[in-house]
């Protein structure tokens, strides 16, 4: 017998299931299992989880959907976004007429008094992002959101943004262009902005399916900025 998460045979018997099946417990990462489980989830079923997570629907919502437990979805979660990469890996890009559009979008944890403010920057050529950062909306998260730009962009790129007062001081001056909405200079990041709030359920403004954890909000954005990064044509 082997524990089927770190494969140790340091296994023991630890009871019964409500069906009457012989429960193990590995003694080395404390997994709890059965020999030969009913029920397995199909490949099938989570590559629809995979997509769904993607739409603006709860967990809650995917499990009734897929009639997968909460409990499984919740772990199934879990794991995918540990899983996921936390950094954007981009194109080389020629250091003219490079031109990138950023802004913020407001969003919370656990509760509205939580704000976690979506920093966000993309390549109005290829309409990617490019940069990301998640706190709080001041000039030392400005300043962490800059350096999540590759270089490239950095030290070449025209940048546009709205008015907020925490980008003055911290993109180049020469290259900062602050303009209002009705310029239209910042209309795509803007755009990307809303369909975050219409694909990710947690970015709702008023929504049932907030955040309880600061992880997992991260790694949901995450997840989407990828998919959208490699999807542009959805």
């Amino acid at each position: 017998m082997n524990c089927p998460s770190c494969i140790s045979d340091y296994v023991i018997k630890n009871g019964f299931s409500k069906s009457g099946k012989q429960k193990y417990k590995c003694r080395d990462c404390g997994r709890q299992f059965v020999e030969n489980p009913k029920n397995q989830i199909s490949e099938e079923k989570k590559e629809m989880v995979d997509k769904l997570l993607l739409e603006k629907i709860s967990l809650r919502g995917i499990g009734r959907s897929l009639g997968i437990s909460f409990s499984w979805i919740m772990n199934y979660v879990k794991k995918k976004y540990r899983e996921v990469p936390q950094q954007i890996e981009v194109e080389k890009k020629s250091p003219t007429k490079l031109i990138i559009e950023v802004d913020e979008l407001w969003s919370f944890v656990q509760n509205k008094h939580n704000k976690q403010w979506v920093w966000l920057a993309m390549d109005r050529e290829t309409r990617k992002i490019i940069g990301f950062h998640l706190g709080g909306r001041g000039r030392e998260d400005a300043l962490k959101f800059w350096q999540s730009l590759p270089p490239i962009y950095r030290q070449c790129a025209i940048i546009y943004s709205d008015l907020w007062k925490a980008y003055s001081g911290v993109l180049p001056s020469k290259r900062h262009r602050a303009v209002g909405k009705e310029t239209g200079e910042t209309n795509h990041i803007e755009r990307f902005n809303n369909t975050l709030r219409q694909r990710i359920s947690r970015l709702g403004r008023k929504t049932l399916s907030f955040s309880k954890k600061l992880s997992h909000h991260l790694a949901s954005i995450w997840y989407f900025i990828h998919h959208y990064n490699s999807n542009l044509s959805f």
